[in-house]
């Protein structure tokens, strides 16, 4: 879901058309959503730090040949 999101994002960022924009827009809010809901339900149900939960899929998803240094 995250790399939906940042996909989501940077098609949003591309896009020139006003409507388009929008449209996008909307998807990328549902999308990013969709995600912070996962990690806070994830992060409660484990009794992790939510921000770290977040700061961590972001890694793992953004820079995925980097080692782990936890696993979530």
């Amino acid at each position: 879901m995250q790399q939906t999101a940042d996909d989501a994002h940077l098609q949003l960022l591309r896009l020139d058309d006003h409507e388009e924009r929008d449209r996008q827009r909307r998807a990328w809010f549902e999308v990013a959503g969709a995600v912070q809901d996962a990690v806070t339900r994830y992060a409660r149900a484990k009794g992790l730090n939510r921000d770290e939960v977040e700061k961590r899929l972001r890694q793992i998803v953004r820079y995925p040949e980097a080692e782990p240094s936890w696993a979530p």
